[in-house]
């Protein structure tokens, strides 16, 4: 049966068939984004290119560390946590770890709440999510101090071993800190506006959307998960090879 299309003008079109008709749809945007939110589709495009971006870091990273004649850091040594005289190895970066995958659950659960419109549990699991980004960018930001301050490790040195290790080390978890330091700051302002029902009366503002939908909390879903999957690359490149 030969789809149509229907013109501004009110006129129904047979569509071409075959990559004719596939090329016409994606050009003319007639059904291919139909019903898309535009905020959901841009920030597909924008995660789309930070995979890029850090894609090009973990390469580097591994370009540095490969062609290196000096001995790389262990891990386990460098990231070590002492706990009652005892340095037990990755124990913080294994919490760290914990809490941000705790938190893509607690984000899953408030973008299902949020498609059933139940706006109470929607609020408290965003806030959850939140709270849980929040201690993830306390807890590096204790690691890098004691990188910095107890180690003495530097973007441009390292008394452990291979210098390149302090400068790929800060670029890239920095990168990815500053990544969740904003999604924290944009689930918190969706939280607000999910509390005051900005979402369920579609008042016009900032971050709003349409009356009835909570399309914004799946879009930041999705950039949340984003930041989790790109800290299983890290933890798995940095702490575990």
């Amino acid at each position: 049966m030969t789809e149509s299309t229907v013109t501004e003008t009110g006129q129904s079109l047979a569509r071409p068939e075959g990559l004719r008709g596939f090329v016409n749809d994606w050009s003319s945007d007639q059904r291919s984004f139909k019903g898309v939110p535009w905020g959901k589709a841009m920030m597909w495009i924008f995660l789309l290119a930070d995979t890029f971006i850090f894609s090009c870091f973990l390469v580097a990273y591994m370009a540095a560390r490969m062609s290196t004649t000096v001995d790389w850091p262990n891990p386990s040594e460098v990231f070590a946590l002492n706990v009652f005289g005892v340095d037990v190895p990755l124990l913080l970066i294994a919490i760290m770890t914990f809490i941000l995958i705790s938190s893509s659950g607690t984000m899953a659960m408030a973008v299902k709440f949020g498609y059933e419109k139940k706006k109470v549990p929607t609020f408290w699991l965003l806030v959850a999510t939140a709270v849980f980004g929040a201690m993830f960018v306390g807890m590096q930001a204790f690691e890098w101090t004691k990188l910095i301050v107890d180690e003495g490790v530097r973007p441009w040195s390292n008394p452990m071993g291979a210098p390149q290790f302090g400068a790929v080390f800060f670029m890239v978890t920095g990168f990815h800190g500053t990544h969740v330091s904003i999604g924290v700051i944009f689930l918190i302002i969706t939280a607000v506006k999910v509390r005051r029902g900005r979402f369920d009366n579609g008042d016009p503002g900032f971050m709003t959307g349409r009356k009835g939908r909570y399309e914004i909390v799946e879009t930041m879903g999705l950039y949340w998960h984003f930041v989790d999957l790109v800290w299983v690359f890290i933890f798995a490149f940095f702490y575990l090879w």
